[in-house]
């Protein structure tokens, strides 16, 4: 297992980071996993064995449970807890009061109590705040930030689902005041949707900020299950029933095929590859992988065994291309000309 720096932290985790979305399975999460505790102490043996040391939870999967089992199968599983770096999240809606939700001083410190006692721990490693709140002032959500940094039950802040507008608004709010910053930022990013180089990544590469591209599969949409002749699994996938996140498939059915020809020469799945390209992407810190088995958490822990070659790797980029958006392709028109040739 390879490691990297957080950003500028000085923190190493691994390249790849171990996501518990599927722990617990309550409400509409069951759709993307319910494991229970037993299941959930031998994937993250399996995870932890293999050398991953940065985990990914959020309070509002599966409504506290994946937090509460995370913590039990620390204990259970004797897991050092200070080898570990763990994160999780708030924003998402918690229980039926009118201020269970999003990102106000009164939430946010309420909800950082609850996931410690979930977790069985005393600090969070990595807190993000999980979406927009457009509620609460951007300045007051940095301000909250910084104050549970400085309480001690929060090691680092970091950013999901937020447009770079914004982020580099909260950064430059946290500097004025000299306030705890975003140390990191988690966004959607495969093969299958790159709308995160528009704007998302290269401001993660200009501020120094670590990027954890989460759903790396596209919903299991890239896990090779999926083709033009085979649009149902049958149920072997959650996209069968929850169809997310959005992409273009057909686009996709494009890339699926490269990523089968390619996952061919290695003798690997389609889904390796895919991850494979996310992890080798320039400013990848660590890469978000889930499993409902040991046996796929295994292969996908794979992935980071080989590096794809510059000529499959170019063959990807070109099949899963994105237009270029306004102003990127002005700026990049008005380039053209800015240094002599050589």
């Amino acid at each position: 297992m390879k490691y990297n720096l957080l950003g500028d932290t000085g923190v190493l985790v691994s390249e790849l980071c171990f996501g518990t979305m599927t722990f617990g399975g309550q409400g509409h999460w069951e759709a993307i996993g319910r494991q229970q505790q037993d299941e959930v102490n031998v994937l993250m043996k399996t995870a932890v064995d293999a050398g991953i040391n940065f985990i990914d939870t959020a309070n509002v999967y599966s409504f506290g449970l994946s937090e509460q089992m995370l913590g039990t199968s620390l204990k259970q599983v004797g897991l050092n807890r200070n080898s570990l770096f763990i994160a999780t999240k708030v924003r998402g809606r918690m229980g039926p009061g009118l201020n269970e939700l999003g990102l106000s001083r009164y939430h946010v410190m309420q909800s950082v109590e609850e996931s410690l006692a979930r977790l069985q721990v005393d600090h969070i490693d990595l807190l993000y705040v999980h979406g927009v709140d457009a509620a609460t002032s951007v300045e007051q959500v940095v301000h909250t930030l910084h104050d549970v940094v400085q309480s001690g039950k929060v090691r680092y802040i970091g950013v999901c689902n937020w447009p770079a507008w914004m982020v580099m608004k909260a950064l430059g709010i946290a500097r004025k005041h000299g306030w705890h910053e975003f140390i990191a930022m988690q966004y959607f990013y495969a093969a299958a949707n790159r709308d995160v180089e528009h704007e998302l990544l290269p401001l993660a590469q200009d501020q120094h900020l670590a990027f954890m591209p989460w759903s790396p599969l596209a919903g299991g949409f890239l896990s090779g299950k999926f083709t033009r002749d085979q649009t149902n699994t049958g149920g072997q996938s959650r996209r069968d029933t929850f169809d997310f996140p959005v992409i273009n498939k057909e686009r996709a059915y494009d890339i699926i095929d490269v990523l089968l020809e390619v996952a061919n020469n290695y003798q690997v799945s389609a889904a390796e590859v895919a991850l494979a390209w996310v992890r080798q992407q320039p400013g990848v810190t660590s890469t978000i992988i889930g499993a409902k088995t040991p046996e796929q958490l295994q292969a996908n822990i794979h992935s980071a065994s080989f590096n794809l070659n510059p000529e499959e790797l170019t063959r990807l980029n070109t099949i899963s291309q994105p237009e270029k958006m306004y102003p990127g392709w002005m700026v990049e028109r008005q380039m053209g000309d800015r240094f002599p040739v050589k």
